[in-house]
């Protein structure tokens, strides 16, 4: 997984794999979800991404998965 962040134009760009993009989804005004050929999720777009979120501050969390 990649996550981008265009300053210019408050791009957040995420890519969960490097499969070919299919079909592009606009899943709100701002957001576009693309589209593998097996309709997996290969990446989402995030246009005007500062309104949204704190892209200035970024962390990731592995969570281990509970014992049965």
């Amino acid at each position: 997984m990649e996550i981008k962040y265009f300053p210019d134009t408050d791009t957040l760009l995420i890519n969960f794999t490097n499969s070919a993009i299919a079909e592009t989804t606009n899943a709100t005004e701002n957001a576009l979800i693309e589209l593998g050929e097996e309709g997996e999720v290969v990446s989402m777009t995030i246009e005007r991404a500062g309104d949204y979120m704190d892209v200035e501050s970024f962390s990731y969390r592995k969570i281990a998965a509970e014992s049965p």
